[in-house]
């Protein structure tokens, strides 16, 4: 065991960990006041149940044995082995790597409450999220990291553009339209009511996805310090290439803009932060941002989809076009992992394989979160509150609690 590269897992792992209360603080602030609870509380709720669930069955299924390369098998079940010198996998340590992991599964879940936001059943999200982890998330990690299919054909996705931007923001988008829209979607104007917790929220983003993306390096090495650079080089480009845009569209740049944007360059990068060039991650951020404002401004609006928060306009989109780049950019020479160079450097294997993967991984998503739906609805006897329910605000109905009790306003 070599104790600096679990340390740097296990720091990572924290770091991701923070992610969620990140994400819970970005979302909570595009919402209306009388949301923010459940707001926070949709992603606060799955580092419990992600936690758990991963414990007992999510690990096991995803990294230990193979079943007809889609899954694993239940032999590491509870974490049955011996998590101090157990060196199954080829990593520094199979525990900490199972630690590493379980952050992933958390926030994952978690990306997809933003579609959903002020309108569907707390229950509903509790059990549609532990079902959906089990068929879509596990099958997904081992298909690409465990083993599976996809890692079989050479497809290569550095810390979760398909398992975990393109598999939740596909699975948003589908469960958005399932759930049907908000009572007055498109006939009211909805604005973020706190921009510094959007701000306070991506910040939290942009520092845990060192964790996220250098820690999948996996050690403390040379990747982890490119991955690292590329993270931050990506967000910077993305950031100021959305403000550009709001300058030229609106006039002014505004502090949502630039944390829409940082985010956006943080899930391009993530599949390639460990295969491309540290210049390939300025073209990358930078194009992301007009891809992604095109989703969000012309498109949701010509299909009128009620994604809430834009979860598939921003990671749906934005983890396509990062799996799409890494077949464009990718490099040998930055990570043998990699088998062929990408498309730029005159080979078109990998452009084909990252193709075929984000291909399959939107049909898992999408079947996966039709019969997650499904199962759910039935379960809890419907997943969208009531329109009284909705007029009144989640954060009394759902949880009898108040972000702002002094708050005599209009909302």
């Amino acid at each position: 065991m070599d104790h600096g590269d679990v340390a740097w897992m296990l720091t990572s792992s924290a770091m991701v960990l923070l992610m969620t209360p990140g994400l819970a603080f970005f979302y909570g602030g595009f919402v209306k006041r009388k949301n923010i609870i459940n707001t926070l509380m949709s992603s606060v709720i799955l580092m419990g149940v992600a936690s758990v669930l991963w414990v007992l069955i999510g690990f096991s299924l995803s990294f230990s044995g193979d079943v007809a390369g889609i899954i694993g098998n239940l032999k590491w079940a509870g974490m049955n082995f011996d998590g101090m010198t157990d060196t199954t996998l080829p990593y520094p340590n199979t525990l900490a790597f199972a630690v590493f992991q379980m952050m992933f599964a958390i926030i994952t879940p978690a990306l997809m409450t933003g579609a959903v936001a002020e309108r569907m059943k707390f229950s509903s999200l509790v059990v549609f999220t532990a079902i959906w982890s089990i068929i879509v998330y596990y099958p997904l990690a081992h298909m690409v990291w465990g083993g599976g299919i996809l890692f079989d054909i050479g497809s290569v996705d550095f810390a979760g553009g398909n398992v975990v931007h393109i598999s939740s923001g596909v699975s948003a988008l589908v469960l958005a339209i399932f759930l049907g829209k908000r009572k007055n979607y498109g006939r009211t104007a909805y604005r973020p009511h706190n921009a510094p917790f959007i701000f306070l929220g991506a910040a939290l983003l942009w520092f845990g996805w060192f964790g996220f993306n250098a820690g999948s390096a996996l050690g403390a090495n040379e990747l982890a310090i490119h991955a690292f650079l590329t993270t931050n080089t990506a967000a910077a480009s993305a950031m100021l290439s959305w403000l550009l845009i709001e300058v030229l569209t609106e006039g002014k740049p505004t502090i949502v803009g630039a944390s829409t944007g940082l985010v956006i360059g943080l899930v391009s990068i993530t599949p390639g932060a460990g295969f491309v060039p540290v210049w390939a991650a300025v073209v990358i951020g930078a194009l992301v941002s007009p891809i992604c404002y095109f989703f969000i401004t012309v498109v949701k609006k010509k299909f009128g989809y009620d994604d809430a928060l834009d979860v598939f306009g921003c990671h749906g989109v934005g983890g396509i076009w990062g799996g799409i780049a890494t077949g464009i950019f990718a490099q040998k020479s930055i990570n043998p992992a990699v088998a062929w160079n990408g498309l730029i450097f005159g080979d078109i294997n990998l452009f084909l394989r990252q193709i075929a993967a984000i291909a399959l991984t939107i049909a898992i998503a999408v079947a996966g979160t039709l019969i997650a739906g499904k199962i759910t609805s039935a379960v809890t006897q419907g997943i969208k509150v009531s329109p009284k329910e909705e007029d009144i605000g989640l954060d009394a109905t759902q949880h009898g609690e108040s972000a702002y009790p002094a708050f005599n306003g209009m909302d």
